[in-house]
């Protein structure tokens, strides 16, 4: 029987579009790429009539995977447009991955129609900020002291694996909040993303060490053999990502952003 079958054909097509996809989302909005990710990721692994109960937690640890090289490379791109603030990164080089870590250890205890809508709050607001850009949501034109940022680096990964989601979104909101360019927003967040992936993926990995009834291929709940098969197509369309966002204007920045945003949150919810 060969291996080359239509469901296996079909899954690797739409796991190399995913991957194209979320390398152009995650250089051009400095986001992971999860929202395109994980729902392809879960409809693969449907098709390879894995356990129910594991296949949610395989998609989120596989596509944070995935995230780790494809955000590094979004940021190198960047830097090379002059973008990113690496001072800011630097400040949150212990204390987003922190959050992540502090966020994994109670968001268990949380029922998940509350994450849903907290989901959904944070983002509809992340989006009204994008798309109107009303004058008066910006604090400052200069960000926080060192103090602060320590604070927000926190937040930000605490919030972030609270709701499931990159810490882009967020990061998003809190540059252009102090005064900072979209531009700039967008590269530092790709790094961000680096920092946050990281802890996260390793924690799906403990989470999925002892479960039964996985396949060979995997490490703990990241899929190997899907990362081998996305990553490479994710790292490719990156660079042009972070391309195309630096051809865009700031303003039209923002308003692609707030209505993948829109997007994402109908979505959801439905």
């Amino acid at each position: 029987m060969s291996f080359f079958t239509p469901d296996v054909l079909l899954s690797a097509v739409l796991l190399a579009a995913a991957g194209c996809f979320a390398g152009v989302l995650s250089g051009l909005f400095g986001i992971g790429g999860g929202a395109v990710l994980v729902p392809i990721l879960v409809a693969t692994f449907t098709l390879q009539n894995l356990l129910p109960e594991h296949i949610a937690h395989m998609a989120v640890g596989t596509s944070l995977a995935i995230i780790i090289p494809t955000a590094i490379r979004s940021y190198l791109s960047h830097r090379k447009h002059g973008a990113g603030n690496a001072t800011l990164l630097r400040s949150w080089f212990f204390w987003a991955p922190f959050g992540v870590i502090a966020a994994s250890s109670v968001v268990g205890f949380v029922p998940g129609i509350i994450l849903k809508y907290v989901f959904a709050a944070v983002a509809l607001l992340i989006a009204f900020k994008m798309l109107f850009n009303p004058k008066n949501w910006v604090i400052t034109q200069e960000l926080p002291g060192p103090a602060i940022n320590k604070g927000v680096g926190f937040g930000i990964g605490f919030l972030s694996t609270f709701m499931g989601i990159g810490g882009g979104n967020l990061n998003n909101l809190f540059m252009t909040l102090f005064g900072q360019s979209m531009h700039q927003a967008v590269a530092t967040s790709a790094g961000l993303g680096v920092l946050i992936a990281i802890p996260a993926t390793l924690g799906y990995v403990y989470a999925g060490w002892e479960a039964e009834g996985l396949p060979v291929w995997v490490f703990g709940y990241v899929n190997l053999l899907a990362v081998a098969l996305i990553a490479p197509f994710s790292m490719l369309m990156a660079p042009f990502g972070a391309k195309l966002a630096h051809r865009l204007p700031a303003r039209r920045l923002e308003i692609g952003f707030g209505l993948f945003l829109v997007c994402v949150i109908i979505s959801f919810i439905v």
